[in-house]
């Protein structure tokens, strides 16, 4: 029986007491549900900021790129940059070349992170603690590039269980995720 289970907490034996069918349902529908979730959430994300920057003037990243990369033209590079990030959005929203889809999103995150570098004065209020709202933005990608590595753990057939062991007891092995071609 789970209440004489050594390794669980206080709350796990309190939750499983009063909680626990609840519980499980909730846990079994996050464990369906987050990474579909999570795919097309980074999707919309990166698909919007990507279509803002095709339009001069309504992305608040635009000045920050500008001044970052400015050893490429802006009127290229900003394109570009749109243009890439949609397509790591439709990628992500769609479920299809997974792989394709991350390659690209990976190799744009270390270009977020040049500004805490070029512009500390653009980004840090107080360093290394203290940031502004650019700050911020660039700082948030680490959830992006925690979210990319989760869905990179999908593209050959793994999953969030919600119940591993037991899965374990039944011999559930991985399966093929619904998320596209996994190509």
């Amino acid at each position: 029986m789970i209440h004489n289970d050594p390794s669980l907490t206080t709350e796990d034996k309190l939750v499983e007491r009063y909680l626990g069918p609840l519980d499980q349902a909730i846990t079994r529908w996050m464990a369906r549900a987050g990474i579909p979730v999570l795919r097309i959430g980074m999707g919309v994300v990166f698909f919007w900021f990507g279509v803002l920057k095709l339009f001069p003037g309504l992305s608040p990243a635009e000045e920050l790129v500008r001044n970052t990369v400015y050893f490429v033209p802006p009127e290229v590079f900003i394109p570009v940059l749109a243009l890439w990030e949609a397509l790591i959005g439709l990628g992500l929203i769609t479920g299809r070349f997974m792989r394709l889809t991350l390659l690209l999103l990976f190799l744009q995150m270390p270009g977020t992170a040049l500004p805490l570098v070029l512009l500390p004065d653009v980004v840090w209020t107080a360093f290394p603690y203290g940031l502004t709202l650019e700050g911020q933005y660039i700082v948030k990608n680490l959830a992006l590039i925690g979210g990319g590595i989760v869905l990179g753990g999908t593209v050959r057939g793994g999953r969030v269980v919600a119940e591993p062991e037991t899965a374990a007891r039944k011999g559930a092995g991985p399966r093929h995720t619904p998320h596209g071609d996994n190509s």
